[in-house]
């Protein structure tokens, strides 16, 4: 699945972050982590949540776009801040234990999102990958184009007290 190979590819980058002990080398994989994070939440929240909603249990549905929202954050604060940050390598590694939770959600066995979307009636698989793949290239050419813009929140309105 193509959801799931960008999860692994995300997940390998992290390992080399981890691994990496030259800041520019660090500050490479985390501009490729917050890139391919960007795209797979672009392809995710466009396409596939609004195809599967309704496969699947309503309050996944809404946390996935929560959890979404919490990542960019420090997707934009990181790529906005850079390696100079005295934070930069904490907030990679936060990222990295948000991205593994969220992809825990998805692929858990019998009840995560994936796993409810292949027992679901009613969705073409085939043409839902099809639309996620062609959105991805096109959202990788714009990368290669120029670059692409701070990643927008989807879900999380929190109004002050």
């Amino acid at each position: 699945m193509l959801l799931k190979h960008d999860h692994d590819t995300v997940q390998e980058l992290f390992g080399k972050f981890c691994k990496a002990t030259e800041k520019d080398k660090k500050w490479q994989l985390a501009q490729q982590i917050c890139n391919e994070l960007k795209i797979h939440a672009m392809i995710e929240e466009d396409i596939f949540y609004p195809a599967t909603q309704g496969a699947v249990d309503e309050s996944l549905y809404r946390e996935s776009f929560v959890e979404h929202d919490g990542a960019k954050v420090l997707i934009n604060d990181i790529t906005a801040n850079g390696p100079e940050d005295e934070f930069f390598e904490a907030k990679v590694t936060v990222l990295c234990e948000e991205i593994a939770h969220h992809i825990k959600e998805e692929e858990r066995p019998k009840e995560g999102y994936f796993a409810q979307v292949r027992a679901a009636k009613g969705i073409d698989l085939v043409k839902l990958r099809d639309e996620l793949m062609t959105r991805k290239e096109e959202l990788r050419q714009k990368m290669k184009d120029g670059g692409l813009p701070p990643a927008k929140l989807a879900a999380v309105h929190l109004e002050p007290a």
